[in-house]
């Protein structure tokens, strides 16, 4: 492919690429002399289950992977260690060995359902960290000043806050730096958040006399909220290994206009396609949630294959005849702290809080009629209480629908 042809698929969905002109000629230059550009990008195991929102990096990878380029992916056992205190308000806990460890293996196992293992380089940095003695990281720590460091945003903030700040975690981004020129970088990949360390990279290898790495920067998927950053603690996530049948629900859910962004930052399909999909949504020739449905079989088939992803969708579609549920209905995210909700709330209380009903006792009233359905059954206590926890499709009459979602409560 030319490098403007590269250039095209590599620069779908990115926030930033530090900089465009640098990788074109890098691009060039691969393609004069036969020799793929390094591609890296790490990721710390600090949980052993990945969601839809570590994949976006990954879906990166897999382009320049299609592209012919050689891709690392670098598991940060030694830097999980420490824990990156990207975001953090407050010193974060380090993991233990044998914890990372665990993670990574598992982190291996998924990966792979994306990218190819046999074109896929998997490299640790304790290879060449752990290595590293006091001179060592004494010299790395001299190549870089306090001031420097509080630029980063959530050091200067808890600096400016009077917040600790332990000195290990100044060394976080200096030793993934470090990471770029053990393996020579040509470019390496990660998110918005992660723009600060990254261009440390680029800084090291200068003064190791490297050529300095392109930054290309990924959005942070939004979760099912539409709004939030894509968190198991939010409670809006769609793991990688949750059941086939739970995927292509979530991904049913989601909101037109964050499908049309889960399609450009998780989709195979190309890009010429993926207009005219938008093109027909706008122009009422393509329904949403055919739309919808084409994305969720795509991504359960990913992660559970073929006839998974047919099946889910069967399931779906006969689960919502069956009960006379529409597929497409208002969504309603509740937070049991900003809400000032409790553990547990009445039924009739939520109906009034998601506007099916206008107050308590009306609600209280369509329960004792046998109006009201909690996920299709029919209920009949006006004193029923739901956990504010995970997801609930409510009924009232036969045309009023909310799906409410519980997310985080921390």
């Amino acid at each position: 492919m030319t490098v403007s042809e590269q250039m095209e698929i590599i620069k779908r969905g990115v926030v930033e690429i530090l900089l465009e002109k640098e990788i074109e000629e890098k691009l060039e230059k691969s393609a004069k002399d036969g020799v793929p550009l390094k591609i890296k990008a790490g990721f710390d195991p600090t949980a052993p289950d990945l969601h839809l929102g570590h994949t976006v990096l990954l879906q990166k990878l897999r382009q320049f992977q299609q592209l012919g380029h050689e891709i690392y992916f670098l598991i940060g056992d030694f830097t999980g260690m420490i824990g990156d205190p990207t975001g953090k308000s407050e010193t974060r806990r380090a993991l233990t060995r044998e914890g990372v460890l665990k993670n990574a293996e598992t982190y291996k196992e998924q990966v792979f359902k994306i990218l190819d293992p046999e074109k896929t380089k998997v490299v640790f940095n304790s290879a060449w960290l752990s290595k590293l003695n006091a001179t060592d990281m004494i010299g790395l720590a001299a190549k870089y000043t306090v001031a420097r460091m509080l630029e980063r945003d959530d050091f200067g903030k808890r600096y400016a806050n009077q917040l600790p700040i332990s000195i290990h975690e100044f060394l976080y981004p200096l030793i993934q730096g470090y990471d770029s020129v053990a393996l020579k970088a040509d470019v390496e990949l990660g998110g918005t958040d992660q723009k600060f360390n990254l261009l440390v990279g680029r800084e090291l290898q200068r003064e190791w006399g490297q050529i300095p790495q392109t930054v290309i920067t990924m959005p942070l998927l939004e979760g099912l909220d539409g709004f939030n950053k894509m968190s198991k603690s939010l409670g809006n996530y769609i793991g990688i290994n949750e059941p086939a049948e739970e995927i292509f629900g979530k991904i049913m859910s989601v909101s037109d206009a964050l499908m049309l962004r889960y399609y450009e930052l998780l989709s195979d399909m190309p890009m010429p396609e993926l207009e005219k999909l938008k093109a027909g949504i706008k122009d009422g020739s393509v329904h949403p949630m055919e739309a919808k449905k084409q994305l969720g079989r795509e991504i359960v088939a990913r992660y559970h294959g073929d006839k998974a992803a047919v099946e889910a969708e069967e399931n779906f579609v006969k689960r919502f005849r069956d009960n006379q549920i529409p597929e497409d209905m208002p969504e309603i995210y509740l937070n049991a702290v900003a809400d000032l909700l409790e553990e547990k709330i009445l039924l009739c209380k939520l109906l009034a809080r998601t506007s099916l009903v206008a107050s308590n006792s009306e609600g209280r009233r369509a329960i004792q009629q046998g109006g009201v359905k909690v996920n299709g059954e029919k209920v009949s206590d006006d004193n029923l209480e739901l956990m504010c926890d995970g997801e609930y499709i409510l009924q009232v009459g036969k045309r009023r629908f909310a799906r409410v979602r519980f997310v985080s409560k921390n």
